[in-house]
């Protein structure tokens, strides 16, 4: 009977050292260890830790106390099986505490056992995931779409804070979603928002997403044909501005010519002038004869 009982426990050591080496290996794999808890979306991080203790097969001492054996039990064995306990139980509790940010480690690396550290997190945690959840559900409300970024890129941000009330286990259905998304079109998508409220047939989110890229896409070709063609000419702004330089170009014209003459004025100056020359011939014909006698 001792001979067996030596055989099992010897068994059950080598077995433990086995595993404990195995899991020890597979830790190493950087690829599997999830991001470091930073007090924020703590269910999150609780699955993300949780499944990775599973590859583990770990993930049971989160539960577990340090089991008690009967005292009929070999004196051996139940010292073999509590090490084991133990050794697995540190193993899982520094998994789990090198989940944590160096500040969170810090305040957790004193506690025992696996199971008081995660009930401690839970504790701590949980509620403050409530608070955290009316905050996603504020953020979502107040998220208003601008016209200087793309549509479908503001959607897609609206979406993921929809993903997060989804995670915090909020329901919100496709058309809710549809009906908030239209609703938050920014203001020059005006009446591309009137036409898909009053549209009948109910759409999924894969069908308003089509339906945005769409008609992003006729914006951005409309623009692009604009710049190419450059403004249009408002014509009666350039038939005003042409009448406006016609006038001035005559003005310059009728300052050139000088002012007009007036013709009575014009033929009484000729008869005043050939009166005047008649007088002065008859002067000259007098002085000649005075001074020329023979003649």
């Amino acid at each position: 009977m001792t001979n067996s009982s030596q055989v099992n426990v010897e068994t059950v050591s080598s077995a433990t050292t086995l595993v404990a080496h195995n899991r020890s290996t597979a830790a190493l794999a950087p690829t599997e260890k999830p991001a470091k808890f930073s007090r924020v979306d703590f269910k999150k991080w609780k699955q993300k830790i949780f499944f990775y203790l599973t590859t583990l097969s770990l993930q049971r001492f989160i539960n577990e106390n340090v089991p008690v054996m009967s005292d009929e039990a070999p004196a051996e064995e139940r010292f073999l099986v509590t090490e084991a306990w133990t050794h697995s139980d540190f193993l899982c509790k520094n998994y789990i505490l090198s989940g944590l940010q160096d500040d969170l480690y810090n305040v957790y690396i004193n506690v025992k056992t696996s199971k008081e550290l995660w009930d401690a997190l839970e504790k701590k945690y949980k509620i403050e995931d409530v608070g955290m959840k009316k905050f996603i559900v504020a953020k979502f409300l107040d998220y208003k779409m601008i016209d200087s970024k793309t549509v479908v890129t503001q959607v897609q941000e609206l979406q993921v804070i929809i993903y997060d009330l989804l995670a915090k286990g909020l329901i919100v259905n496709d058309a809710f979603q549809v009906a908030a998304i239209i609703e938050k079109l920014p203001p020059l998508w005006k009446d591309f928002k009137n036409y898909l409220k009053h549209k009948r047939k109910e759409m999924t989110i894969e069908d308003l997403m089509v339906k945005l890229r769409i008609k992003e896409d006729n914006k951005a070709a409309e623009k692009r044909a604009t710049e190419y063609r450059g403004p249009r000419k408002d014509k009666k702004k350039d038939q005003a501005n042409l009448a406006e330089s016609k006038g001035e170009i005559d003005d310059l014209c009728a300052k050139c010519r000088g002012p007009k003459k007036d013709k009575k004025k014009d033929q009484a100056n000729l008869a005043e002038s050939k009166g005047e020359m008649d007088d002065l011939c008859a002067m000259l014909s007098e002085c000649n004869l005075v001074g020329n006698p023979r003649e």
